[in-house]
């Protein structure tokens, strides 16, 4: 018995690139600062990195030329170090900056040329953020600052509490419904937050940051709560960090940006197994290999005389979740994609990775 095996570095393309509808797309988009910055896109000076431009010209190149989509229902993360980009482009995204050049469209509208009362109803109706400072109206109670996107849109007050209440219940704080903010704790205030991004409905729910304020078990419990929100509601997903761990956690995919730049696109295990430069090689390098990376990374093809009618797993599973399974079977586990047939994973497939992650180490 035999059958093809598949390169897994020539799958088809991530979740989330090429979709026919996204819910989000974004092209050539650049913020620069300072005067006459409209005369640097299309100008030899646009190749200069940043430090160079803005010695020659005065102006910061923010954000450099971005361009991705974002599937319905992904999770996309956007990272990199301080001064990276990253927090500018998210206010790009919602024009709370204007972009110097380029588009954004979420759910089919072009957001970067809308006019003011569009724009207006956009952001009501197609987008909502969540910010590290909370924003949280201190003088209403739980139920009324979850309520004040819908106040704010024109729903009447029976329909706007009764959608309120469901969110409460949806993040967890049935019974603090009359409570003020500031009898709250800092995570309990972030899901107000995300409760009340979560009630208008939102086709693109945008994080900056929301986290980084934290303490370290509150900040590992609202990274819970987000992948339970997004598997209970599927909603589109913009998250931004510079912590590496938060995005490998949450990401379906993960934007690395650099000086205002991307760097690279993929899904954690393509970060971590296939990183794009020195950059994010320094990135990644103390990642425990195992937890981000799937058995499409370490299948091989069959032997010869090897046998074929081992146990099934899909190449999705993370290497860690599944070597267990692997490492008590008797015969070589058959990796698939789908239906597709990839290759083998066996013990010391499985071991090849712990032992090179305990080297690193």
């Amino acid at each position: 018995m035999s059958a093809p095996v598949i390169d897994p570095t020539t799958q088809s393309a991530p979740h989330g690139t090429g979709a026919a509808d996204p819910a989000l797309k974004v092209d050539g988009l650049w913020k620069i600062f300072g005067q006459k910055a409209d005369k640097i896109i299309g100008s030899p000076d646009e190749h200069l990195s940043r430090k160079e431009l803005q010695s020659k010209t005065g102006c910061l190149a923010a954000v450099k030329d971005v361009s991705f989509e974002v599937a319905r229902g992904e999770v996309f993360v956007v990272m990199g170090l301080s001064g990276s980009g990253k927090s500018t482009l998210v206010r790009l995204l919602t024009r709370l900056i204007e972009p110097t050049a380029g588009t954004v469209t979420i759910d089919g509208e072009d957001v970067t040329r809308a006019g003011t009362t569009k724009l207006r109803a956009l952001r009501r109706n197609h987008m909502a953020m969540v910010f590290q400072q909370f924003g949280l109206l201190p003088h209403r109670k739980v139920i009324d600052n979850i309520a004040y996107g819908l106040e704010v849109r024109g729903e009447g007050k029976a329909a706007r509490r009764d959608r309120a209440q469901e969110m409460v219940d949806l993040v967890g704080l049935s019974g603090y419904e009359n409570s003020f903010p500031d009898q709250l704790s800092g995570g309990m205030q972030q899901r107000v937050g995300l409760a009340r991004a979560l009630a208008v409905d939102p086709q693109v729910l945008l994080f900056d940051e929301p986290f980084s304020a934290l303490d370290p078990l509150i900040r590992r419990d609202m990274q819970n709560e987000v992948c339970r929100l997004h598997e209970e509601v599927g909603k589109t997903m913009v998250f931004i960090t510079h912590d590496l761990q938060e995005a490998l956690r949450l990401g379906d995919r993960i934007l690395i940006m650099r000086d205002g730049e991307v760097v690279q696109i993929g899904s954690p295990a393509e970060v971590v197994a296939n990183p794009a430069d020195d950059y994010v090689r320094d990135f990644v390098s103390d990642v425990p290999r195992s937890h981000v990376l799937t058995l499409r990374y370490v299948l091989r093809a069959p032997r010869e005389g090897e046998p074929l009618d081992g146990p099934v797993m899909q190449a999705d599973r993370i290497v860690r979740e599944a070597a267990r399974q692997v490492l008590h079977s008797a015969l070589p586990v058959r990796v698939y994609d789908g239906e597709r047939f990839l290759g083998m994973v066996d013990d010391d497939d499985i071991l090849r990775v712990v032992v090179a992650e305990e080297e690193a180490s």
